[in-house]
């Protein structure tokens, strides 16, 4: 544990080393994204003239994109950034394997780190946000609704990495795995509730990404944090999340074992 921590708080302090690059990335990330829905969902409430998408307002729809841009900052991390699949392409996994500690929890503690300077703009950005957004008395969260999304946030972001784990073990075999993560990504933020909110799939589609690990990325932990998710769907959420934790774990390492078989040390 004592490495791990270690690791963990060098990680944060690097990615926040360079602080106008740091803080200027992530302000303008911040306004183009949520910008961008405010402008995209006004358009279209104006010109269906509906009142309400999916189960919510106007005002309701800004609310949810706006935990989605934040909350998705603390799951996702950044991008491509200390991936494993460079470890493997540049030879760099070799002093991993020397070292007395497993690969695993040494990368996980990487992204946990890395993750840092996210819960910071998550409470900046969500301070300075609630006085420009009217917040629906229906969405208004509460104690307890912010302690389960803070569960969903830890969960979520293991199982994130887990997927991200598995997909970057392909390098053993493959030259490039950045197609694969784009993939990833891009039915992620579709199926998980980046995009749109799940709840304008129709009732058959809702029914099987229920059973799916990608709303545990964006629209599980934003919709309990906006009350729409009560205790005991939460409970058996939450444990539908471990359950693919485990699984992915077990694939990860199987994936491992059989890839540091031939791997062969020498890099790219």
């Amino acid at each position: 544990m004592t490495l791990f921590w270690q690791v963990l708080s060098t990680e944060a302090r690097t990615r926040m080393s360079y602080r106008a690059d740091f803080w200027i990335n992530a302000v303008v990330g911040f306004i183009v994204e949520f910008g961008l829905a405010w402008y995209l969902w006004g358009a279209m409430f104006r010109e269906s003239g509906e009142e309400r998408m999916g189960g919510y307002t106007f005002q309701g729809m800004v609310v949810y994109y706006l935990s989605v841009v934040l909350l998705g900052k603390m799951i996702r991390g950044r991008e491509f950034e200390g991936a494993v699949s460079h470890d493997i392409y540049e030879g760099g996994l070799n002093r991993y394997l020397l070292y007395p500690a497993h690969y695993f929890p040494i990368k996980f503690a990487q992204r946990i780190g890395s993750l840092v300077p996210a819960f910071l703009q998550f409470a900046l950005f969500l301070g300075v946000a609630v006085f420009f957004v009217d917040i629906p008395g229906e969405l208004m969260p509460t104690a307890g609704s912010v302690l389960r999304a803070a569960g969903c946030v830890v969960v979520g972001m293991t199982l994130y990495f887990i997927m991200d784990f598995c997909i970057h073990l392909v390098a053993f075999w493959a030259d490039n795995v950045w197609s694969l993560d784009v993939a990833k990504w891009f039915i992620a933020s579709i199926l998980g509730g980046y995009m749109l909110p799940v709840t304008l799939f129709p009732d058959w589609a809702q029914a099987v990404i229920a059973w799916l690990p990608f709303r545990y990325f964006f629209d599980f932990p934003v919709r309990v944090l906006l009350g729409r998710i009560g205790p005991l769907e939460w409970a058996a959420g939450m444990a539908l999340c471990l359950c693919w934790c485990t699984a992915l774990l077990g694939v990860a390492g199987l994936v491992w074992r059989r890839g540091t078989l031939q791997y062969s040390g020498v890099g790219i």
